[in-house]
């Protein structure tokens, strides 16, 4: 309860939001002794809202948020959830109590000392999954446990709160993505992306439990995203106990999971190891590719057909990610409905495997050349790349969020190309797809231009080749030569490296600004002559002169 008000009244005070749970826990335990009373009729997100919109002076500190309780749910709900901010700058990160009282802090008031916890983290983060806040209060409870037994305890806790902000700040990056997907994509696509992550995960668990998990997760998301934390967190504890009440139709990789007290289950199992592949699967060739029966199969049942397609193909291919299995899954339902309109479909779809070799290729062959580009040259010449391929794809955005998308893609290459062959794939396109989310979700409220726009909008699953594909914008009109772009002064000569370097990058992402047809040699002839002159006017007496001359 505390979670979810303090992620719509992100402004209220501890105090003030106690107050209102409590209210709320009064009206739980009235309904366990009296179910029938008519209060407890309502669904538990109106009575939170309701609760909201009793507040007093609820317009003086959330102006036009107020008018959404004039509305009725869904949309009352909806409404709300458009007012949410999410990293507030009016909102303090949590902050820790000195080391010297923290133990005797959290051993005296253990209740108090962790709602202020997930107050705090709950309104800095209005969109993180309840059972997730839940999970970090656990953590930081542990990190307690052992730290106030070692005789620096400031030390102890300074280290493990930097694992704890990391597993936050990740977390919150998937949910809003997964938010993002189902809110864009709606229900099949997102059922489709789970059921080929599941079947990946899970590759012993028969299809029929598989299709059961993946209704459920859909619940739990469904009510995450709606703000509906509550019922979020039972639905998602109910899974978890079911999950484990099965683990050897499952995964023998949850067991240690299944140990842990119900709220620190959830979010180990999401993070818990793919279980081994079973190693007698039969090859996909003679049931999809040989069989004379497949149109007859394909015709009778389209959906119920594809979805065990994928089930079959993912729990083959844990090497890849699910937006290339949907990709497959696509090129395959794309060339049965052509050949089973033709006189003779199995000779037609007998060519199937060379035709969905080209998808994997296709994506091979990016991960392979971007992680070779990394390793090769280096961060600064792909970060530089990135920023050339970018600028020419979407020339209208600013220079600051261009740096920042490059960036982001940069710490995706050094995160993923690191890793093992099998694993590079699915980690480069999961992270890459959730940096195109991020960029698709601005372009909805600033619009970037038509090339964008359809990437971001037409498929899921090709969202990324959709993005590598995208050539230069030919309908960009470059704005007008400021000379003040390109004026310098003797600051660049007392930059440490790093703020030189990134005065490089934004003089060269303003000047494909300026010229977006511009080839990579004169790229390369002008940021050289950049550093030459960097170098040569800040040895001499009159920097400034020296500059306005180059």
């Amino acid at each position: 309860a505390m979670i979810t008000f303090a992620q719509y009244l992100q402004r209220c005070s501890y105090d003030g939001l106690s107050k209102l749970v409590k209210d709320v826990v009064d009206l739980a335990q009235k309904c366990v002794a009296n179910e029938d009373a008519p209060e407890c009729a309502k669904p538990l997100p109106s009575i939170f809202l309701d609760e909201i919109c009793q507040v007093e002076k609820l317009r003086d500190s959330y102006g036009a948020m107020a008018d959404c309780c004039s509305k009725t749910d869904p949309e009352r709900n909806e409404c709300f959830l458009s007012f949410k901010v999410p990293q507030p700058d009016f909102v303090q990160p949590y902050q820790r109590p000195a080391s010297d009282v923290i133990c005797k802090e959290y051993q005296d008031n253990r209740v108090s000392f962790l709602g202020h916890f997930i107050y705090s983290v709950g309104r800095r983060n209005p969109f993180l999954y309840a059972p997730t806040i839940i999970s970090l209060a656990a953590d930081y409870e542990h990190a307690l446990q052992t730290c106030c037994k070692e005789s620096d305890v400031g030390a102890c806790l300074d280290e493990k709160a930097i694992a704890i902000k990391e597993k936050a700040k990740k977390v919150s990056m998937m949910h809003q993505y997964s938010c993002g997907i189902l809110k864009k994509f709606g229900e099949r696509t997102f059922q489709a992306d789970k059921l080929a992550r599941l079947s990946q995960k899970y590759p012993k668990t028969p299809y029929s439990e598989i299709l059961k998990i993946i209704q459920e997760t859909k619940s739990v998301y469904k009510e995450c995203c709606e703000g509906d934390m509550i019922e979020c967190m039972d639905d998602m504890a109910e899974l978890m106990t079911y999950m484990c009440s099965k683990q050897e139709v499952f995964s023998s990789k949850i067991k240690h999971c299944c140990e842990k007290p119900v709220v620190e289950r959830s979010q180990c199992i999401i993070e818990a190891d793919f279980d081994d592949k079973p190693e007698d699967l039969p090859s996909l060739v003679e049931r999809y590719i040989q069989d004379k029966e497949v149109c007859k199969k394909f015709e009778a049942g389209h959906d119920e057909f594809l979805s065990e397609f994928v089930y079959e193909y993912s729990r083959r291919h844990p090497e890849f990610s699910t937006q290339l299995i949907l990709r497959v899954t696509k090129g395959y339902e794309t060339l049965l409905e052509k050949c089973c309109k033709t006189d003779n479909p199995a000779e037609c779809y007998g060519h199937a495997e060379e035709e969905l070799n080209k998808h994997i290729k296709e994506t091979q062959d990016v991960v392979k050349t971007n992680c070779e580009l990394l390793t090769t040259h280096g961060e600064h010449d792909f970060l530089k790349a990135l920023l050339i391929r970018y600028t020419k794809k979407m020339p209208q955005v600013s220079t600051d969020t261009l740096l920042e998308i490059g960036q982001k893609m940069t710490n995706v290459g050094k995160k993923c190309c690191q890793l093992p062959e099998d694993r590079r794939l699915p980690c480069s396109e999961g992270y890459l797809s959730v940096v195109i989310q991020e960029m698709c979700r601005r372009q909805e409220t600033t619009p970037i231009n038509d090339n964008v726009s359809h990437c971001c909008s037409d498929s899921y699953a090709y969202r990324r080749p959709c993005f590598t594909a995208m050539g230069v914008d030919t309908k960009y009109v470059p704005p007008a030569f400021d000379p003040e772009m390109f004026s310098f002064d003797e600051k660049l000569c007392t930059a440490s490296p790093a703020e030189r370097e990134l005065g490089h990058m934004k003089l060269l992402v303003n000047l494909i600004k300026r010229k977006p047809q511009m080839t990579e040699e004169q790229i390369k002839t002008i940021a050289d002559g950049f550093t030459a002159m960097v170098d040569k006017c800040c040895k001499q007496s009159d920097i400034e002169t020296c500059f306005g001359e180059e």
